[in-house]
This record gives C-alpha cells, sequence and structure tokens, in this order.
C-alpha cells in the first residue's frame, strides 16, 4: 500500500479566512499559538476564549472555499491508491462541516479534540498507524511551520503550500515547496529515493 498523504485543513485546503491576529485580540493574547495560550488558562477564561474561537473557526467553516485543484488532487491521490487524511489544529464539528460542504472524502482525521496536536508528531504517527501506512512512505501538506515540523518529526516527506503569498523563511525545513495543490501529483508519484 502507498504511504498516507495527510493535509492540513485551513490554507492547504481550503483557502484561509481565519484572521489570527483578530482572534488572539478578541481573546486578549499578545502573542504567540493561540491553542497554546488557551491551555494555561483559569476555567472561566478559556471557556470564554473557547465560546470566541468556535465562533471565528464555525465563519470561517461556514464561508470556506476550496483551494484551486483541491477537489481533483484528493481525487487523483485516492485513484492512484493513497489513503488521505485530514490533520488540523481546528475543532471536529467544523472540520466536519468543511469536508461534508465541499463533498471532500478523506481516510481518516485528526483534530485539536483527539489529542495532541501540531507541532507534535503523535497526531501524524496515528493517522499513519490507522492507516496501516509507514511514516517514512507518507507526506505530509501544511501552510505553515507547525505542519512541517509534525511531519519532520513522524518522519514523513514534507511540502509546504505557498500558494500565491511570499515563501516564509522556514521553507527550507520543507523537503518541497509548491504554489499549488495540483504540484503535489508529480511529487507523490516519484519512485522512492
Amino acid at each position: 500500500m502507498a504511504g498516507a498523504v495527510i493535509f492540513d485543513l485551513d490554507g492547504t485546503l481550503t483557502i484561509p479566512l481565519l484572521d489570527f491576529d483578530d482572534i488572539r485580540q478578541e481573546i486578549g493574547i499578545a502573542s504567540g499559538p493561540i491553542l497554546e495560550a488557551l491551555a494555561k488558562m483559569d476555567e472561566p477564561d478559556r471557556a470564554r476564549a473557547n465560546a470566541i474561537l468556535d465562533l471565528h473557526e464555525g465563519q470561517a467553516a461556514q464561508e470556506s472555499q476550496l483551494q484551486d485543484g483541491a477537489a481533483d488532487t484528493l481525487t487523483a491521490l485516492k485513484a492512484a491508491g493513497f489513503p488521505l487524511a485530514i490533520l488540523t489544529r481546528n475543532a471536529t464539528k467544523w472540520v466536519s462541516l468543511v469536508l461534508k460542504k465541499h463533498g471532500l472524502g478523506v481516510d481518516a482525521m485528526r483534530t485539536r479534540d483527539d489529542g495532541a496536536i501540531k507541532p507534535s508528531a503523535q497526531p501524524v504517527l496515528d493517522l499513519c498507524a490507522e492507516l496501516h501506512c509507514q511514516p517514512s512512505e507518507s507526506w505530509m501538506v501544511g501552510d505553515y511551520l507547525f505542519d512541517i515540523i509534525s511531519g519532520k518529526e513522524a518522519n514523513c516527506t514534507t511540502v509546504l503550500m505557498v500558494g500565491d503569498g511570499p515563501v516564509p523563511d522556514y521553507h527550507t525545513q520543507a523537503d518541497h515547496v509548491i504554489r499549488q495543490l495540483s504540484e503535489l501529483l508529480p511529487l507523490v508519484n516519484q519512485p522512492s529515493q
């Protein structure tokens, strides 16, 4: 069996709609990753912050639009025998809404509701185990540093999706950099080195 292809959701399969600076400001976080900041809050503040995050994520899910070529890329990968997975720091209910809205079928997914989150390698390893794939034969595709770290730590081949934006400094940590999802197909179909 081919290795799995694991995708981040926001900014990778979908056009990014979440404004993390706005979310941080509304919650009252100065900077840094939101979920890690929430984990350090006391219960009343965490509940308030989660409600704000939920509101933003729900709106983004309802208004979500796929990146160019996303559906065709998933269909082609599936036809080529690759198990497909989603790995996101988003909530399960909003990921499910996005998948249903756009008719995307995946074989497995991990969200923040399932335990360890990116940049941990654990959810990547869990997905590979569930899909009976070797991490070393699998791919992690995402638009942010945490996606690359998770994939690298799990011994996957990593692909940074940059779209039309500037290429970030950390692009050198990824094995491959692509601007469009259609560029992924020739990469995963190359013979193993």
